[in-house]
C-alpha cells in the first residue's frame, strides 16, 4: 500500500488530498486544486472510492471532476449529490489495504469523520501534526459560525479512546504527515484545545 499527498506542491488553498493505492484504491477528500484528476492519473488509472472527512470547500471543490473522470463510490457522513454510501460513526471501511473505523468527530464541522486503522489515522481537520499555529499536535479551528471548541474537545477525546496501540502514521487535512508516536501528537493537540486559547490570535 502506498500513500501519496497529491496537493503537497499546490499553489492554491486546498486541503491535503491523499491517494491511497491498494486493494481498494481510495482518495481521502478531493481538495480544491485544479488538476487533481491529472495528479491521480500519475499513480493509477482506477479509483475505487472517495472518502470525505467533511464537506468544507477546500475538501470537496474538485469532487465533481473526480467523479466525472473515474466514477468512484463516494462515502460521506452528510448528504451530498455524489454520495453513494452513507457513513456513520463506528462503520468500518477499507482504505487501501486496511480496514478503518469511521469516527464522527464534530466541532470543526458537524459532518466530520476521522478514519483509524491499526496503523494509521486519516485525521481530516480535527487533529493534525502541524498547521502554522502549533507544531507537534494541533486541532481544527473553531472560531467560525457553526463551530464549537467544546464539541471538538470531545471529538479528540473520542479519537484517543478508539485509537489502537501502535498507530504510527498520521495523514491530516493540513500540515505535514507524521510518522511516529501518533498518540502523543493527539494528546498534545487535546491539551492545547483544552486550554481554550485561540488558534489564530489577532
Amino acid at each position: 500500500m502506498a500513500v501519496y499527498n497529491l496537493t503537497e506542491e499546490a499553489d492554491t488553498f486546498t486541503c491535503n488530498v491523499f491517494l491511497v493505492v491498494g486493494e481498494q484504491t481510495t482518495l481521502i477528500d478531493a481538495g480544491a486544486m485544479p488538476g487533481i484528476v491529472e495528479s491521480i492519473r500519475k499513480h493509477t488509472d482506477d479509483l475505487d472510492r472517495v472518502v470525505l472527512t467533511h464537506q468544507h470547500g477546500d475538501h470537496v471543490d474538485q469532487l465533481d471532476r473526480v467523479v466525472e473522470a473515474f466514477g468512484p463510490d463516494v462515502y460521506a457522513y452528510a448528504d451530498h449529490p455524489h454520495r453513494t454510501h452513507e457513513l456513520a460513526s463506528g462503520d468500518r471501511i477499507e482504505i487501501g489495504d486496511e480496514e478503518c473505523e469511521a469516527i464522527h468527530s464534530p466541532g470543526h464541522a458537524d459532518d466530520h469523520l476521522a478514519f483509524v486503522s491499526g496503523t494509521t489515522i486519516y485525521g481530516g481537520d480535527v487533529v493534525v501534526h502541524d498547521d502554522g499555529a502549533f507544531e507537534g499536535g494541533s486541532f481544527g479551528r473553531t472560531d467560525m459560525a457553526g463551530q464549537s471548541r467544546e464539541e471538538l474537545i470531545e471529538s479528540v477525546r473520542r479519537i484517543l479512546d478508539r485509537l489502537p496501540e501502535g498507530v504510527e502514521h498520521m495523514y491530516s487535512g493540513h500540515g505535514g504527515e507524521f510518522h511516529g508516536d501518533v498518540r502523543e501528537v493527539i494528546e498534545t493537540a487535546l491539551e492545547r484545545a483544552e486550554r481554550r486559547e485561540p488558534k489564530y490570535p489577532e
